[in-house]
């Protein structure tokens, strides 16, 4: 998940659990103020009744116009020691008017006259439902989350889009960042202090990597280049021992090995000097290659040197695909693929190279999936086979890095697949 909708998300649950905590603080407010206003008013009504009482004067009727109401009654001295002489409580009263019964407050007051009697005044009033007050303070209280939410959310999500922007130049780059591509410049526009600093660090970093994959390059073109005249002199003594007439059987077969490794030596040297010459951009020169010819003549080939192994290869090739690219580079793609094919393929097995749209794919039996992490690394092998250098793949993988082509490896149906997709 990105970090600006991981920060939106939380943002929202806090707002939520802010705006429960305040919708039911300015529940309970509201209710204890109504109830006050009401508890004011009631014992306003109730003094001026007991006013009134007390002077002799004649108490309002009831349904004056007003919504209170009241009742008046003698009490023993007993009752008004055993009560509190004024009381606040709610309760549901009858009223005549409506034929109903509807939430009230209620103030009940003790008292007494000159002579000692005691009296008992209830006065109520009308008040709100409690359940309507919360559902309505609650239907609105969802109606502001979710204009809130909506608003702060945007908000956060354009103020952050802004902010971050310095960042997000940063990934690009390095997405697009490959090592011995002479990059440009790490992009580092910004005033904020932070970001300022992680550009400029970036840019040491990729400046150290492409000093010390500089370095690893020449030495290996520079090791490559003079192993190739030592490797040839072995190669002419090797023959020229061969050719002796007094050689033992003996001794002509440990030269025979010796040949061999000889003979491998040599292949990974210019296999290394390839690399090494592909990663330091000196294939400049492009054309219109037919892939067609190069894949069709491949299957020949390593048909023929290995025969043995009896391996059948399907294809499914359209009449042309043309790349643009160095054909040098682009017979070592095909070549490296159909190769890794013949070596890798089981006895008797069988492969299939074919083109769909853009796409070359080449694939062959297996019975485990490969290390994807780890497969298009140079000597790379998950076993030993005769004829491998372990850099064929390595060497794909660098003419795709080269041309920023996609290629992709994958495991399917006990079969290992190699795509590799062309641009336009």
């Amino acid at each position: 998940m990105r970090l600006i909708y991981r920060i939106a998300l939380r943002l929202g649950a806090v707002l939520l659990l802010l705006m429960t905590l305040w919708a039911a603080l300015f529940y309970y407010a509201m209710v204890d103020e109504i109830r006050d206003e009401a508890d004011d008013s009631l014992e306003d009504y109730s003094s001026m009744l007991i006013t009134r009482m007390l002077s002799g004067e004649m108490l309002p009727e009831q349904g004056d116009g007003t919504n209170n109401s009241f009742t008046l009654r003698s009490v023993d001295a007993a009752y008004a020691a055993a009560n509190d002489h004024l009381r606040y409580h709610d309760e549901n009263i009858y009223i005549p008017e409506k034929r109903e019964h509807e939430p009230a407050r209620v103030l009940t007051t003790i008292f007494s006259d000159a002579e000692g009697r005691y009296y008992e005044l209830r006065v109520a009033t009308p008040t709100f439902e409690k359940e309507d007050l919360f559902e309505a303070v609650l239907g609105w209280i969802v109606v502001l989350y979710v204009a809130l939410l909506i608003i702060v959310l945007a908000v956060t999500i354009i103020i952050f889009r802004r902010s971050l922007q310095p960042l997000y130049d940063l990934l690009h780059w390095l997405d697009a960042y490959r090592p011995g591509g002479k990059p440009s410049p790490v992009p580092n526009n910004t005033d904020v202090k932070e970001f300022h600093r992680l550009g400029v660090a970036l840019q040491q970093a990729v400046e150290r990597s492409e000093e010390l994959f500089e370095r690893q390059s020449h030495f290996i073109g520079n090791a490559s280049h003079e192993l190739q005249t030592p490797l040839a002199i072995i190669g002419n003594r090797v023959e020229w021992l061969l050719d002796s007439p007094s050689i033992t059987e003996e001794e002509a077969g440990e030269l025979f090995k010796i040949q061999n490794t000889l003979s491998r030596a040599v292949r990974l040297n210019k296999t290394l000097l390839l690399l090494t010459k592909i990663d330091n951009g000196q294939f400049p020169e492009s054309v219109d290659v037919d892939i067609v010819p190069i894949i069709r003549e491949s299957v020949e080939s390593y048909g023929d040197v290995y025969e043995e192994r009896e391996v059948h290869i399907s294809q499914s090739l359209p009449a042309e695909f043309k790349a643009r690219m160095n054909e040098s580079l682009a017979t070592t793609l095909v070549t490296n693929l159909v190769k890794n094919v013949f070596v890798h393929t089981p006895q008797g097995g069988a492969a299939q190279v074919s083109i769909s749209g853009r796409t070359l794919q080449v694939s062959n039996a297996g019975s485990e999936p490969l290390d994807k992490e780890h497969i298009f690394e140079r000597f790379y092998q998950a076993s030993r086979k005769k004829g491998s250098t372990g850099l064929g793949l390595a060497l794909v993988a660098a003419v795709c890095r080269y041309y920023n082509l996609r290629l992709e490896y994958f495991y399917s149906d006990g079969r290992h697949h190699f795509e590799v997709e062309f641009s336009e």
